[in-house]
């Protein structure tokens, strides 16, 4: 697989324009809508019609994977959390499946590295296993390159099947005990920072774990980033600091922005995955909203790099794809303002 794939063609800009255009005349004072404005240009940008449809179909999506670095003592919980919230995401009663019955949102979750036997789930569930865990990071790379490549081609097999099945909005979601440490060590050797610009808290962790967490990424990213032309590769970057559902995230964020479906982000990790998607196929990013402001460092560069301002900021750390989620009804709003409000010229005539 080439370590770039060909550039993403973006939104309509022609669209937006007329959909910018239509906002100002709106019954209201110019801008008086503010970011949500914005959102609804967007939307009919990435429908390439204006006024946009209403946006009813929001399909998410949960990537769950363990990764070795748990073992190294860098997570408040346990790596057996994992396995349990899949069955939680299972039987409807995780926090973004919550959010989602009240929004109409599908929550699809997939088993693609956990460390544990879930053949007792539905088979979709696990149709997409790909391994059992990862590397830790700070000595060995998280999985193979060929292993990283396969990821990438299945993420875009999900993100099809989504796409096909009527998804108008995507939300990309993760579940892994770990997980913000590969995250956010993706995000420093894709920006060229340094661990302690980029380590977190994750999920609420003490002073100990967060010295061992910070140890471990600048182990990570000295032993991954000592040849630059290794780490500068995508796919590589992914198999070395990443993992399995890191990768079939990125390959998901690629697909859907090549069969111009937008997607709204979460936190930390979806945004690592969107950094290293823009590597893989430029122009990308253009096809991402950023639903909220994580709690973790990371995010922040990620955002700057991507050029992406979050709806919300709640000071939200769940994951699982929970923060985008709460933005839904913000990107359903935006839309329908564009498409029903009325036009300042049909009350009060020329």
């Amino acid at each position: 697989m080439p370590t770039q794939t060909s550039t993403i063609t973006p939104p309509d800009e022609q669209v937006r324009a007329v959909a910018l255009e239509r906002l100002d005349g709106l019954a209201k004072p110019l801008g008086a809508l503010g970011r949500l404005e914005e959102v609804g240009a967007w939307l009919a940008a990435c429908q390439g019609v204006c006024p946009p449809e209403p946006v009813e179909r929001v399909r998410a999506v949960v990537l769950a994977g363990d990764h070795g670095v748990t073992r190294a003592g860098v997570s408040a919980s346990p790596s057996e959390v994992t396995a349990a919230m899949v069955h939680a995401f299972v039987a409807g009663v995780a926090g973004v499946s919550v959010l989602a019955r009240q929004h109409g949102a599908t929550v699809r979750v997939l088993d693609i590295g956990v460390d544990a036997d879930l053949s007792s789930a539905p088979a979709d569930v696990t149709a997409h296993k790909l391994t059992r865990s990862s590397g830790s990071i700070d000595v060995t790379d998280a999985i193979s390159r060929d292993l990283a490549v396969r990821a990438i081609a299945v993420g875009a097999e999900i993100a099809d099947a989504e796409v096909d099945a009527g998804a108008q909005l995507l939300v990309l979601g993760d579940m892994g005990i770990g997980n913000t440490t590969p995250s956010a060590a993706l995000i420093a050797a894709s920006l060229g920072l340094d661990a302690a610009a980029v380590i977190g808290r994750g999920t609420g962790i003490d002073e100990a774990a967060h010295d061992r967490k910070l140890d471990v990424l600048a182990r990570a990213l000295a032993r991954a980033c000592d040849d630059d032309r290794r780490i500068e590769d995508p796919v590589q970057r992914l198999a070395a600091l990443g993992s399995a559902d890191l990768a079939v995230g990125t390959g998901f964020l690629v697909q859907a922005a090549r069969r111009g479906v937008p997607v709204l982000l979460d936190g930390v990790i979806a945004c690592a995955e969107a950094l290293v998607a823009a590597g893989l196929a430029p122009g990308a990013e253009a096809w991402f909203l950023a639903g909220h402001r994580s709690t973790e460092p990371a995010q922040a560069h990620a955002l700057a790099a991507l050029g992406l301002e979050p709806l919300i900021d709640l000071g939200m750390r769940l994951g699982e794809g929970s923060g985008a989620m709460t933005a839904v009804p913000l990107v359903q709003s935006a839309a329908l303002l564009v498409r029903e409000m009325a036009l300042l010229s049909d009350l009060v005539g020329p």
